[in-house]
């Protein structure tokens, strides 16, 4: 029997759950803690992300053939170190090869070293001299936390007291930790997100994919986990795309594997087009959420076989929709600040879309909101207009009260 892990609880893990069970090779899944959509093909396991020991307790006893990790909290504990050590296969970077998306100021070093575009930076502990360096830089100017903060740890700051506030949160106050603050240029342009699979040298594209981070239209409001996302950017030509392959992504696995730190899994390219060329943002290193929901949402071909192909170091065979898919994240009202949990939610079946599962939870047969970001609406269509168009239809359809979502993801570019 071909069993399966997926570690996480989010809707990039109900996206990977629902491509892994259409695999005709794999004949039982889990998820560990999972969500209430992810128990539509999968037995949630309550064991925590970060609970490396029990996890690999667990894939040991059951004799798991793949695991799978989705959150960045279990790769930074180096779960994939773990769970090798004990000759269990898993896909996923080791600790090491994390530092790309757990030390930002390590992320910059490396581009800087093997000449990947990026912004220019400089790294700081202390808060006066921080405090001096920026007042000396043209704003809005970039603060970064240089270790993991949910994906809240960045700041644009655009004006002096902003950048100082916040500086003096990081630093002094300790917000998000004890780490040193990155603090880059502005970059101007169109942001895009871009993975890939990688095995050592080997990289092998996924198409683009735009989210919105900021919690209210026109790109308003505090920074989230994101608040939709899109596929078929028609500001991505062909040409930028390959430059982005090869001189971004390809280069990256390449100056890992001579940093003695190869990188197996998904290798996440937070990237820009600005008039200079396509640059770097940040890297992740595992699926992005919310792009996960509607890139694999695209993928035609069977993920797991994919998975276990990239890891025995065999060509995958990767088949992409090419007509645009496109999501809206529904969060409980008052997100990413104060919000409540445990308010029933009803989502009828859709024939021309799906819902993802982001923080939902079981309460009988009842489903109730788990989590500021509570399910990803969706759906597809031969323009970018017919899938926003559908999606938006869909989100009428369901008990949206308690709920907030953005009603432009995607707007300005129809």
């Amino acid at each position: 029997m071909n069993k399966v892990l997926v570690i996480g609880s989010g809707g990039r893990c109900d996206a990977i759950c629902k491509k892994i069970k259409e695999s005709d090779l794999v004949d039982l899944l889990f998820c560990a803690p999972g969500n209430a959509g992810i128990a539509r093909y999968a037995v949630n396991i309550p064991i925590k992300v970060d609970d490396i020991d029990e996890l690999a307790n667990f894939a040991k006893k059951e004799n798991i053939n793949l695991t799978i990790v989705g959150p960045e909290a279990s790769l930074s504990k180096g779960i994939v170190d773990k769970f090798q050590s004990l000759g269990l296969k898993i896909f996923g970077p080791t600790k090491a090869a994390t530092s790309i998306e757990s030390s930002k100021s390590y992320a910059k070093e490396l581009m800087k070293k093997y000449n990947i575009p990026t912004a220019s930076y400089e790294v700081f502990s202390d808060y006066d001299e921080a405090l001096k360096y920026i007042e000396g830089k043209k704003l809005p100017i970039v603060l970064k936390y240089d270790g993991l903060a949910a994906g809240k740890g960045v700041i644009i700051a655009k004006t002096m007291e902003e950048a100082k506030t916040n500086l003096y949160e990081m630093l002094v106050n300790k917000e998000f930790g004890d780490d040193k603050v990155v603090i880059e240029d502005f970059l101007e342009g169109e942001e895009f997100s871009y993975m890939c699979f990688v095995n050592g040298e080997k990289v092998y594209k996924m198409i683009p994919a735009r989210d919105y981070k900021r919690a209210l239209d026109n790109d308003e409001g505090l920074n989230t986990g994101g608040m939709g996302a899109f596929t078929c950017l028609p500001f991505i030509t062909k040409d930028d795309e390959e430059y982005a392959y090869k001189e971004i992504m390809q280069k990256t696995a390449s100056a890992l594997v001579k940093e003695n730190r190869p990188f197996l899994g998904i290798l996440y390219g937070g990237l820009i087009k600005t008039k200079d060329g396509i640059k770097v943002i940040e890297f992740n290193a595992r699926f992005g959420d919310p792009e996960t929901e509607v890139v694999l949402d695209s993928l035609e071909s069977d993920l797991y076989r994919a998975i276990i192909n990239i890891i025995d170091g065999k060509e995958p065979t990767l088949i992409w929709d090419t007509r645009p898919h496109l999501g809206v994240v529904l969060t409980s009202i008052g997100y990413p600040g104060h919000y409540e949990k445990g308010k029933k939610i009803f989502i009828p079946p859709f024939e021309n879309g799906y819902v993802y599962h982001m923080g939902t939870k079981f309460d009988g047969d009842n489903i109730l909101t788990d989590g500021g970001r509570v399910m990803m609406v969706v759906s597809s269509g031969y323009t970018l207009e017919e899938a926003r168009n559908n999606v938006y239809e869909m989100i009428k359809e369901i008990n949206t009260k308690d709920l907030y979502y953005r009603k432009d993801i995607a707007l300005k570019f129809i």
